[in-house]
């Protein structure tokens, strides 16, 4: 184990500094400031090694937090690598993206902080890089065998890495213009900058992954003609339909999808030329949806130069400590201050929107709002409590539906649940033969975590399914739902 006292000599959990408020909105860096890595040592050492390490529960991947903890106190860096690349393919998206139910799961945090093991995992990976050990693994022997795999974000690419190093030719089908998913253009560079994609991208491509961006599949070539081409089919897709807000004036110019904002942002932010880019420069901006798609969308706001940021919430604020219903090791709901948060504006919660207000050149000028009550479980405004915030752009976060799935239907008669996500079996496999579904386009929207491990179950499954065996891991099964999420 790391340091068997660790965690009675070092109680308090350490983190990097944020750089400061006024420098990082002049720019789109990450947000933290260099790790010290005897402050990352004494962290690591206050794992306790403990005889059930919960935090493997916490974690869908299965990752070995209490053996890379131990190397990493050490100052065994590359064996650390190892271990920790043994479950997570891409633990520097992890690492930065993840809200880390390992740690809601660490026996330590019963009575103490528990160990920072999110940024125990980012400095492992980002001294991999620096020092060059992450390399190409290509495969030892081809299969022959051809998988297309449709999606590049974290599922559909855990997938193909996992299926290119078995021997498969794959090819990752992305209709952006870039791969990356999401991870590209839904996630802005203060959370995570886009050398990390291209990084393990340029791993990939050396182990022989083919990639095929700005083709839509269902359009440029239909799915049938997908499945015709290639000998498996992995749709990994994502739940990117957003969640929309019916109510009177919706349809007022100013008033977006949060990931049409963040999408065109991150394109500007990439260097490319945005026609008529919806920004927040000079405006009041109103943000719905206290998640982090919406911390999201402060942060980038802040950045553009806006007027004022309101974010509201329609529920009640979350507890700074566990409720009584959310026990250890579960992952609780809390009330979090993200970097976006302390960058300025006012966060509001019970408050519904009613209506969006129109100004003489029939632009959005101001949202009504009132206050949330409650009323037979329902959420809905309470009478007389009215008022109206100010606001030239409306950003609607709210969550996401489920996939895309009209042409999918249409082409290849797959069969979606009530949810109206894909429907599949345990082993990821849909009513199609040969079609498979990974990633949040089959569980509905989720946690980065879930999309890598059911890339690579899903991955070991269509290994299975062209080879009559595999050797691939396979560490969550479809129906999987961890307490700690």
């Amino acid at each position: 184990m790391a340091d068997p006292k660790g965690f009675l000599k070092v109680t308090e959990r350490e983190l990097p500094k944020r750089r400061p408020v006024p420098v990082r909105i002049m720019d789109w860096k990450e947000v933290y400031e260099p790790g010290d890595s005897a402050v990352l040592r004494r962290q690591a050492g206050r794992c306790m090694d403990c005889g059930v390490p919960f935090c493997h529960q916490g974690c869908p991947l299965g990752n070995l937090i209490p053996e890379w903890n131990d190397l990493t106190w050490r100052g065994e860096g590359r064996a650390a690598i190892e271990r920790l690349h043994a479950t997570n393919n891409f633990p520097e998206f992890t690492g930065r993206l993840c809200p880390a139910p390992c740690e809601s799961a660490c026996v330590l945090s019963i009575n103490q902080p528990a160990v920072t093991i999110k940024q125990v995992e980012v400095s492992i990976i980002d001294q991999a890089f620096g020092n060059g050990w992450v390399e190409p693994q290509p495969p030892g022997r081809l299969t022959g065998k051809t998988v297309a795999v449709v999606g590049s974000g974290p599922a559909g690419l855990a997938a193909a890495q996992q299926l290119t190093r078995a021997g498969h030719t794959v090819a990752v089908f992305e209709r952006d213009d870039r791969i990356g998913g999401l991870l590209r253009y839904g996630i802005p560079d203060f959370k995570m900058e886009k050398k990390h994609i291209d990084l393990r991208l340029a791993q990939m491509t050396a182990e022989g992954t083919r990639f095929r961006a700005g083709v839509n599949i269902g359009v440029d070539i239909t799915w049938a003609q997908l499945r015709e081409r290639y000998d498996a089919v992995v749709i990994a897709t994502g739940a990117i339909v957003p969640r929309d807000l019916p109510i009177p004036g919706r349809d007022l110019p100013g008033v977006h999808f949060a990931m049409e904002y963040l999408t065109q942002s991150n394109r500007a932010v990439a260097g490319d030329d945005v026609f008529d880019q919806i920004t927040a420069e000079g405006k009041h901006v109103v943000v719905l949806g206290g998640g982090d798609t919406g911390a999201d969308c402060i942060g980038t706001a802040h950045r553009q130069g806006a007027l004022t940021v309101t974010n509201l919430a329609i529920g009640k604020q979350p507890g700074e400590v566990r409720s009584t219903d959310q026990p250890w090791p579960m992952h609780p709901t809390l009330f979090e201050v993200q970097s976006a948060h302390e960058e300025g504006g006012t966060r509001e919660y019970l408050a519904s929107t009613v209506e969006f207000l129109r100004n003489d050149a029939g632009e959005v000028r101001a949202i009504r709002v009132a206050e949330t009550e409650y009323l037979d479980g329902r959420r809905v405004p309470k009478a007389g409590t009215e008022r109206e915030i100010p606001a030239d752009l409306v950003l609607l976060a709210l969550g996401f539906t489920g996939p895309e799935t009209a042409e999918l239907d249409e082409q290849l008669s797959l069969s979606v649940t009530g949810r109206g996500n894909i429907e599949r079996d345990d082993a990821y496999a849909t009513s199609t033969p040969g079609v498979f579904v990974a990633g949040d386009a089959g569980r509905g929207q989720s946690l980065i975590v879930w999309a890598i491990a059911e890339g690579r179950a899903a991955a070991s499954a269509v290994d299975r399914y062209l080879e009559g065996g595999t050797r691939l891991p396979s560490p969550v099964r479809a129906s999987d739902r961890a307490f700690a999420v």
